[in-house]
This record gives structure tokens, sequence and C-alpha cells, in this order.
């Protein structure tokens, strides 16, 4: 071997060697546990690491499906991604790479059928509050008209998982508060952009609903999903202040950014026959934070697994499935973006209880478990590429579309 080759291939090795030790600072400053040996490891960007890990479930053979987040890089922010309305679906993948995103998963549990109610139309809508660039784009569903599996006990729809303005991720629970004023008196608002109101109430679609069909709105009740719609519905639009129209029966179709669609049931109905065209109304609203007065960047809803490194009581510990999670440590500074492997081989997938233990295993002190089997989905792009790519295996065998997601995005 000559001179050079030599300097060559010492030079190489010296160069993979710093290369491997880069890697692993960045996974030890995002809290990697030594139990979990990677498979496979990548450097996404700055501060965004994908890993993918195999164990033993109490089930069988699982893989993960990681990405490591570190919010205390400048170059890395978290956000929501969704299809531009609330009651719309898309792709995780079209999703990301109509935003350039580095990575993301799947969201929140979502309104997918209505086989109960025969010709009413699925909105596709998502269960918890959604905030997208600090704007609240809508409220959660009554408990009973959630979709998903039961919660756990404690939990509510309006449970989130986010990031505040003052970049860390946390867990909360945002409550809607919100009014209706006419000449005559205020009203209280009892939905923002939600696919199921509840009984008795008044809600508001804004431009962010889109142009699916608002009848779903008044199906079920608070505790029954499947319970018939209801038979006493009224709809009044609101056009800069004055109102424009009235229906019987709640409508479909765009909505502009100047206009406000209130939608009544039962005694909410009853309140707005007394509207009347031309009739001044002002709607205000807002998201109520039970545990952070600092403004959420984004939010999206599911339920809590883990707080504070303790599993949380009551989780079902028998029914095992594909699942996406996120954890948060570091004191909000750090995220674990989390999605199980839907391949036939590792199908059998995890209990609830297991995803927290395994998220608590990661390094993770809370944990929010996001919609699983046919939606879970994890999808990365590599440095250097244009689009990403879907690293687990959908249950499915391909993408299902979905209404919101949590991106990772880097400008470094």
């Amino acid at each position: 071997m000559t001179h050079s080759q030599k300097w060559f291939e010492s030079s190489r090795a010296v160069l993979t060697f710093l290369t491997t030790l880069t890697i692993l600072t960045s996974l030890t400053l995002v809290g990697a546990s030594p139990s979990h040996a990677a498979q496979d490891l990548s450097r996404l960007a700055s501060g965004v690491v994908y890993e993918q890990l195999d164990e033993e479930a109490e089930h069988g053979p699982v893989r993960l499906h990681l990405l490591r987040v570190d919010l205390r890089s400048p170059h890395v922010h978290l956000e929501l991604l969704y299809p531009g309305a609330v009651a719309a679906r898309a792709p995780v993948s079209a999703m990301a790479d109509a935003r350039t995103a580095v990575g993301g998963v799947n969201g929140d549990f979502f309104n997918i059928t209505e086989a109960q109610h025969p010709g009413v139309e699925a909105t596709g809508a998502s269960v918890g509050p959604a905030v997208a660039e600090g704007r609240v784009l809508k409220a959660a569903v009554p408990n009973g008209q959630r979709f998903g599996p039961a919660l756990p006990p404690g939990a509510s729809t309006e449970d989130v998982v986010g990031v505040g303005k003052d970049r860390r991720a946390r867990l909360d629970r945002l409550q809607l508060e919100g009014t209706v004023t006419t000449g005559e008196g205020t009203l209280p608002l009892g939905g923002l952009n939600q696919y199921a109101l509840p009984v008795d109430a008044v809600g508001a679609f804004t431009h962010d609903w889109g142009s699916v069909s608002r009848v779903r709105a008044t199906c079920g009740t608070d505790t029954e999903r499947a319970a018939p719609c209801s038979t006493d519905t009224f709809e009044v639009t609101v056009r800069d202040g004055r109102v424009t129209a009235t229906a019987d029966r709640p409508g479909s179709g765009p909505i502009d950014a100047h206009t406000v669609v209130l939608v009544g049931r039962e005694a909410g109905a009853q309140q707005l026959r007394k509207f009347y065209e031309g009739e001044r109304v002002t709607v205000r609203h807002r998201l109520l934070a039970s545990a952070s007065r600092i403004p959420y960047r984004f939010t999206l809803g599911g339920y809590p697994v883990l707080r504070a490194g303790q599993i949380v009581p009551g989780l079902d510990t028998t029914a095992s499935a594909v699942r996406t999670a996120v954890g948060i440590t570091a004191g909000g500074r750090q995220v674990l973006l989390l999605a199980l492997d839907g391949a036939a081989e590792y199908r059998t997938g995890m209990t609830i209880a297991e995803m927290a233990g395994t998220l608590r295993d990661l390094g993770a002190t809370d944990g929010f478990s996001l919609d699983g089997g046919g939606s879970s989905t994890l999808v990365a792009r590599d440095p250097g590429a244009t689009v990403v790519t879907v690293r687990n295996h959908p249950t499915g065998g391909a993408e299902r579309p979905v209404p919101n997601g949590i991106g990772v995005f880097s400008t470094g």
C-alpha cells in the first residue's frame, strides 16, 4: 500500500468514527436509552434523528419507528400538519411534502364512518381541539361522540399534546369558551368546527371547517354516538356581523372568511329561530388551557398515557394493536414521535400500557397516545431528498388519509 493509500484509508476511518460519534452525541442529547439498540439510525437534520428499533412485546415481536426531535436546536420546530380544512383528510406523506417537512406522524382520532346514520356524510374531522400556527381551528366533541377505543379513566376529548410559543412541548386540556351576542342577549357557544355538538347547543362553523355538510353535527348525543340525528335543528348564516340567511337544516359548501354559520340543535335551534335577517350578531370564541398560560403554537388531540414518569392508571393491558404515540422529556425540550410497524410479522403490536412503558424506557417523562391501527404512519426525508418516505408499513398496505398529524421542520 502506498503512502497516499495509507493516508486515505486512515482519513476515511477517522471520518467514519467522527460521523458515528456525531450521531451518537445527538442521541445522547435527546435522551437515548441504552436498553433499546437501534437497528437503523440516521441524522435527518440538525436536532432530528430517525431510528428503527426491534423488541419483543407481550404478544410478539414489534418494530418501532422513532423520530427524536431536540427543540433546543434553534433550527427545529414542530407544527400541525393538516390538509387546509378541518373536515378533510390526506396521507401524512402528502401533508408533509406540501409543507417541506423533515418528518412526521399521524395525529388525532377522527370521524371515519357514519354507518349508524344512513345518508349522513362522514366529515373526516378530528375529535379533539386543534391549533395551527397559533390559530384555533376547532374545539373538542363530547366524550360520548368520540371515535376510537374507550378513553382511560379521567381522560377527555379535550386532552391535547402541543408546543407552546416558548418552544416547549407539554400535555394539557383545552376547553372552548365562547358566546353569541345579539341585541336581545347572549348565548353560550357550545362548539367550534366540530363534527358533533352537545345536545341543546349552538355551534359555530367558519372558513376553517371546509365544504363538508354540517348535518353530522346534529347527530348522536353527548353519551351515545350512534343515537339518531336530531329532528329539531336550525342554521343561521352571519356575514360581516349581520344575519344574511336562515334554514331549518344544516347545509354544506365552503364558508368564506367573513362568514360564520351557526348551527343549533334542540334548545339551541329554538334560540336561533329568534334571529332575523339583518340582525347584528357577534360571535366570540377561544380555547382555555388548564395547565399552561403560555399560548400554544400547535396542538392536537388524543389522550395521556404517561405523566411525570408514571404510567397513567387504568390503561388497558389486554388489547394489542399497532399504535402511534408522542413522548416528552427534558422539560418539554425533547420530543419522541413513535409509530409501530404494521407489517404482517409485527402486526400484533402493543397494548396501550406497553406503549406507555416503552415511551418511558426511551426516556420520556410524559406520553400521549394518538390514532393507531391503519392510521399509524411515520414519514421521514433523508438529507438531500425532495420528498419523505413512509418508514413503517401501514396495516392496510397503503397510507390511510387522516385529518392531521405532527410535522417536524428544520432550517438547518
